[in-house]
C-alpha cells in the first residue's frame, strides 16, 4: 500500500516536521512518500503531481493558514482519484472534528491530536480488516454517521523514531528551514492559544536530541527553528542545550521561542559571555502589557522581568530578538494597545510583529466569544473583526500601521532614519507608524508594488507634507540608509545630487591622501575596520566607494546629539565589496580646514 503525506506550507517549502514524524513512525511497515507544496502553488499543479505519484492513501497536515487551500485540493483529488483514501490531521481539524467530517464529505478520516500511533494503526486497518473502532484518536464514517473515537494517551516520546534522518532530505537541508522539537506541550494556559489545551511538558531524551542536531548540522543545515512553546521552561535543560549549540554550531543559526520573564540571570550571563554573534535568535511573545487583559486570558507575565531579559540580551549585541504583539485581546482598546505597542517598541527589538487575534477552534477565548461581543471570520484564519472595546474601524487603522511597520522597521531598510524620526520628531513610535500608515493608504500605495527607491521617496514625501523639521538632517540619514541597502555600488540615487562629478573626484582624492582623517562611526553593531586598514588608493575608492556631502555633523546626530548642535559638514564615504558578507562599510570625514584644497 502506497501512502503520500503532504502539506501546503505558508510561504516557502520547509522541512515540515509533522509529516516527517508520521513517516518516521510508519515507514518500516508502509511505502511512504512526502510531498510538500505552498499555498501559492496552483491547485492543478498540486493535483497533477499527486496524481502522477499515485497512492492508495493521501494524508494532509492542516493548519489555519492552509486548510481552505487543502480543501480545494481534496475535493478535486476525489474526482480524479475516487478510490484514494483521504486522511486529514493537524491542529486545525483536531477540534470541532465532527464539524469538519460533516462539511468535508470527500475526507475519509481525521486523526485527532498527536498522530504517530493513531495514523500507523489507521493504515493497518485500511490495509487489513477495517476495524476503525479500534483506533483511538480517529474520526471516521460508518454509513451516514460520523464516529469520533476517544483520544489516545500521550506517546512516550523516547519511543518515537527520529524524523530528521531521511537520506533524501540531505541535498536540501542547506536550502530549507528545519523545524525541530525537543519537547511537546506547554506549561501555560493562555486562552487564545491551542498549546494551552495540552497540560504539561514532555521532553525527548537530551542525548538523542543532541545526536539529531549534530546529524543536521553535519549535513549542511543552515537554519534550525525550535518549535518548543517555551524552550527555557527548564533552566538546566535550556542551559545545557545552549552550551551544546555554542560548541557545535559550525555556522548554523538557531531560533527559539522563549518566555523572557522566567529566563534565569545565570543563563543570560552565560549567553552574553559565550554566545557567538548572530547564531541565536529569540522569539518572545509579549502579546499585551495591559494587566487586566493578561489576567483575563490567564497569561501570567511579569513585564519588569521580561524587560530585564530583553534589555540584557540586547546589550550583549549577540542575539536578534523578535517580539510579538496581538491586537484584539479582551479589554484592550485602541488607546491601551497604543501603550502596549510603545512599551514593547521601547525595548528595541530587531523585529516587532503585530498580529491580530485569531479565534482558534478549541480555545477558551473562542468559547467565550459572545461574552466580549467578538465578531470574526467564519473561515480560517478566524481573525477577529471587532469586539466590545475595539471597533472594526480601529482594526483597519492598525492594519495600516502593521503594513508600514513590516516594510520599514522589520525589513531594516532605514534604521538610522527611523531611530531619528521616532526619537526626535514624533510623540511615539506608534504615532509615527500610524500617521505614516494612514498617509500611505490615502495615497493608494497599498494597491501598487514598490521598489527600494519607492520606499525612500514615499517616506520623504510624507515627512515633507507634514512640514517635518530639519529635513536636511533627515535627507542625510536617508542617504546613508539608501547606500547601506546595496551590496554593490549603486548606479543611481533618488535625490538631487549635492556634489557634481568633479567635486566628487576631489573628495575621493582627499580621502585617499588623508586616510587618518577618515573614521568609522562608533557604536555601530557591525563595526568596520579602520579606514587605514583598507589600504585603498584613489583608483580603488573611485571603483568601490560612493561619497556624498552632508550639511551637518553625522556622528553627532547618530550619537544622540541634537540636530541644532550638529553644525558643520560631513563627507560620507560608503565602501562596497570589501568583505565576504558583502556588507557595505561606511566612514565619515569632518569637512573643515582640511577640505580647503577642494
Amino acid at each position: 500500500m502506497k501512502v503520500i503525506l503532504s502539506t501546503l506550507n505558508a510561504k516557502y517549502i520547509h522541512t515540515s516536521l509533522a509529516i516527517r514524524c508520521l513517516k518516521a513512525y510508519s515507514e518500516r511497515d508502509f511505502d511512504i512518500e512526502l510531498a510538500e507544496y505552498t499555498i501559492k502553488d496552483p491547485v492543478m499543479n498540486i493535483i497533477s503531481d499527486l496524481y502522477r505519484r499515485g497512492a492508495d492513501v493521501i494524508g494532509f497536515s492542516c493548519y489555519i493558514w492552509n486548510i481552505e487551500e487543502t480543501i480545494k485540493v481534496v475535493d478535486i483529488l476525489k474526482k480524479v482519484m475516487p478510490d484514494v483514501k483521504i486522511v486529514l490531521g493537524g491542529p486545525e481539524v483536531s477540534y470541532d472534528t465532527e464539524y469538519w467530517m460533516n462539511r468535508l464529505q470527500n475526507v475519509d478520516f481525521i486523526v485527532m491530536g498527536e498522530g504517530e500511533e493513531s495514523f500507523h494503526q489507521l493504515l493497518q486497518e485500511i490495509e487489513g480488516a477495517g476495524k476503525y473502532h479500534f483506533v483511538y484518536g480517529l474520526a471516521y464514517r460508518k454509513g451516514e454517521e460520523v464516529i469520533l473515537m476517544p483520544g489516545r494517551p500521550k506517546a512516550n516520546l523516547n519511543e518515537l523514531p527520529s524524523p530528521h534522518r531521511f537520506p533524501e532530505d540531505i541535498p536540501e537541508l542547506g536550502k530549507r528551514v528545519v523545524y525541530f522539537e525537543t519537547s511537546r506541550g506547554c506549561p501555560f494556559s493562555c486562552q487564545f492559544c491551542l498549546s494551552s489545551i495540552e497540560v504539561g511538558v514532555r521532553y525527548f531524551d537530551i542525548e538523542r536530541t543532541k545526536s539529531d542536531l549534530l546529524y543536521l548540522i553535519d549535513n549542511g543545515a543552515k537554519l534550525i527553528k525550535f518549535v518548543d512553546r517555551t524552550f527555557n521552561i527548564k533552566r538546566d535543560y535550556a542551559l545545557e542545550m545552549f552550551k551544546f549549540l555554542i560548541e557545535n554550531h559550525r555556522g548554523c543559526v538557531f531560533q527559539f521561542e522563549i518566555t523572557a520573564d522566567i529566563m534565569r540571570p545565570e543563563v543570560l550571563d552565560y549567553l552574553a559571555e559565550h554566545a557567538p554573534p548572530d547564531i541565536f535568535r529569540f522569539e518572545i511573545g509579549v502579546q499585551s502589557t495591559n494587566d487586566p487583559t493578561n489576567e483575563l486570558v490567564k497569561r501570567r507575565q511579569n513585564f519588569a522581568k521580561l524587560t530585564r531579559t530583553v534589555t540584557k540580551v540586547k546589550e550583549s549585541g549577540k542575539i536578534d530578538q523578535h517580539l510579538d504583539l496581538i491586537a484584539g485581546l479582551p479589554l484592550e482598546d485602541y488607546n491601551t494597545f497604543r501603550k502596549t505597542f510603545n512599551d514593547v517598541f521601547a525595548l528595541g527589538p530587531e523585529e516587532l510583529q503585530l498580529g491580530f487575534l485569531k479565534m482558534l477552534r478549541g480555545t477558551g477565548l473562542r468559547l467565550d466569544a459572545e461574552k466580549y461581543n467578538y465578531t470574526y471570520m467564519d473561515v480560517a484564519p478566524y481573525e477577529m473583526l471587532s469586539n466590545d472595546v475595539l471597533s472594526f474601524a480601529d482594526i483597519v487603522r492598525l492594519k495600516r500601521l502593521e503594513d508600514v511597520l513590516e516594510k520599514y522597521w522589520n525589513a531594516h531598510r532605514m534604521d538610522h532614519t527611523l531611530h531619528y524620526l521616532i526619537e526626535r520628531e514624533f510623540a511615539s513610535a506608534f504615532d509615527f507608524f500610524q500617521e505614516f500608515g494612514d498617509y500611505w493608504e490615502e495615497r493608494g500605495w497599498q494597491k501598487i508594488g514598490h521598489q527600494l527607491e519607492d520606499l525612500f521617496t514615499r517616506l520623504y514625501a510624507f515627512l515633507g507634507q507634514r512640514e517635518t523639521k530639519r529635513m536636511d538632517v533627515i535627507l542625510g540619514l536617508m542617504k546613508l540608509d539608501y547606500f547601506l541597502n546595496h551590496k554593490y555600488k549603486p548606479r543611481k540615487i533618488w535625490w538631487e545630487a549635492s556634489i557634481d562629478k568633479g567635486d566628487r573626484s576631489e573628495y575621493v582624492k582627499l580621502a585617499a591622501q588623508q586616510p587618518d582623517a577618515v573614521r568609522a562611526v562608533e557604536g555601530e553593531r557591525f563595526a568596520p575596520p579602520a579606514f587605514t586598514e583598507l589600504g585603498m588608493g584613489e583608483k580603488e575608492l573611485q571603483k568601490f566607494a560612493v561619497v556624498d556631502m552632508l550639511p551637518f555633523r553625522l556622528e553627532h546626530v547618530l550619537g544622540g546629539g541634537s540636530a541644532l548642535t550638529a553644525e558643520g559638514r560631513t563627507l560620507l564615504i560608503v565602501v562596497y565589496q570589501q568583505n565576504e558578507d558583502q556588507k557595505p562599510w561606511y566612514y565619515t570625514m569632518a569637512l573643515g580646514k582640511e577640505a580647503a584644497v577642494i
